[in-house]
């Protein structure tokens, strides 16, 4: 069904805008909530915790009750939530709305990537989630515009405003359109929910924290470890049920185990950049938020851009290589961004910035595709699921591991790093190591083997 594809994508586009949208907003929402900025940071950790708890019962809910009735549900509970986020005249309104938001795209996301999957012929696959993949690489990128635009133009309450007109849109559409389906009625893996929900919270929390300049780096730590502890738990709890929550039997599967490993370390670096771009341009190079916006449509265009080819690029040149070529390429691009400097020339700059949009995009359908190459029919729920935990994970952990490389680099050169003042030489350093997990992933693509995602790439 040629239009599942897209109707998801409008899904995600709502949530990938919505979560980084709202950093531009947050001044004045504190201004109008008479807080402090950093008070309304915990709406943001709020929602990135409520999709890590509830992100690993998404499938099993579609099973049980119907894909079209959870994703039905998931953007009402969605667009719902935003109307809410937008009438909170507090900062307790507003963290107890994106808790609730946070609900609804923890299930809209996956379910919503599940129904595509599970409605797609292999050979047209790449297509399909080249399609659904656009919004994840374009949000990142046009939220802190748009968002700008709206508060200087009209008020942040609109940030969350547009989500309704959207939201029953996409709603008339999924009910005229999308196809009711169950899986497999199994019972629900408590303690594996409880165990993983648990831990990937402590995780994600534990490199929030981090990252926070205010955070005691002990709690921290020993929160990440609790994480890794628990995730271990989750790893041996699920080896020893015959309908685990999360299936980790799944990375049996060569091509399912390299997208989730090696595309970890690629994630780490892709995720970052969309973060540091902009610390750069502003606090290293001096620029105003303005001139760093405009600057950024370089890479705002190679993200997009590239979409139109990557399906091309992927059937002429197949996984292996293009997974292996377009790492060592978006590495070279990330560590020619840690060579700019305030007199480089601008067109060299754009050319960077471009280049590093091209390299993310191919990345993020490549991998977003390969992860179903070898998957069954009865597979591919559980596949979405675990894909889906991996992707939000990386999505939090790629901006901590940025935000405590510079944090580090400004203390080992003796500067509080709670003042910001992170110089060129900073964000040289901080490149140059943001781009090692992506080098490192290399090896695990050059392990696919060379016919690896050929059934998809027939007739694409």
């Amino acid at each position: 069904m040629p239009i599942l594809p897209y109707i998801v994508a409008a899904t995600f586009f709502m949530e990938y805008l919505d979560s980084t949208i709202i950093a531009t907003a947050l001044p004045a929402m504190a201004r109008s909530f008479h807080v402090g900025p950093n008070e309304l940071s915990l709406g943001m950790t709020a929602y990135m915790l409520t999709l890590a708890v509830f992100i690993p019962i998404s499938g099993w809910m579609a099973d049980r009750f119907g894909s079209r009735t959870i994703f039905a549900t998931a953007v009402t509970v969605f667009t719902a939530a935003s109307v809410l986020c937008g009438f909170a005249g507090s900062v307790s309104m507003f963290v107890a709305a994106r808790v609730l938001q946070g609900l609804g795209g923890a299930m809209m996301v996956p379910v919503g990537r599940f129904i595509v999957v599970r409605n797609t012929e292999t050979s047209r696959m790449i297509q399909a989630i080249s399609t659904i993949t656009w919004p994840a690489v374009a949000a990142p990128v046009v939220g802190p515009t748009v968002g700008g635009m709206i508060v200087t133009f009209a008020s942040w309450h609109w940030i969350f405003f547009i989500n309704l007109p959207l939201g029953l849109a996409v709603l008339g559409v999924i009910f005229a359109v999308v196809p009711q389906q169950f899986g497999e009625r199994r019972p629900l893996d408590w303690g594996g929910f409880v165990l993983g929900g648990v831990s990937l919270t402590a995780l994600l929390l534990g490199t929030e924290l981090a990252s926070n300049t205010q955070a005691s780096p002990l709690l921290a730590t020993l929160l990440f470890g609790a994480g890794l502890l628990l995730g271990t738990a989750t790893l041996r709890h699920a080896a020893g049920r015959a309908h685990p929550l999360l299936d980790f039997r799944l990375m049996r599967h060569p091509t399912f185990a390299i997208t989730v490993l090696a595309g970890t370390l690629s994630r780490l670096t892709i995720d970052a950049i969309p973060y540091l771009v902009p610390l750069l341009l502003q606090i290293g190079f001096g620029l105003t938020a303005f001139h760093a916006g405009s600057l950024m449509l370089a890479f705002a265009l190679g993200n997009l851009g590239m979409k139109m080819f990557t399906t091309r690029l992927l059937q002429h040149f197949g996984f292996r290589t293009t997974a292996a070529v377009n790492a060592a390429l978006g590495a070279l691009f990330v560590l020619l961004a840690g060579t700019m400097v305030p007199a480089t020339p601008v067109t060299l700059l754009l050319l960077v910035l471009l280049g590093c949009g091209v390299t993310r995009s191919m990345q993020y359908t490549l991998l977003a595709t390969l992860g179903y190459a070898d998957i069954g029919a009865q597979e591919k729920g559980p596949a979405s699921t675990l894909l889906s935990v991996s992707q939000q994970m990386c999505i939090g952990m790629a901006v901590a591991f940025a935000a405590l490389t510079l944090r580090l680099i400004a203390t080992l050169r003796g500067e509080h790093p709670s003042t910001d003042a992170f110089t060129p030489t900073d964000f040289h350093w901080a490149f140059l190591i943001v781009a090692i997990p992506l080098i490192l992933s290399i090896p695990g693509y050059l392990r696919l083997d060379r016919t690896a995602g050929a059934a998809l790439r027939q007739g694409s």
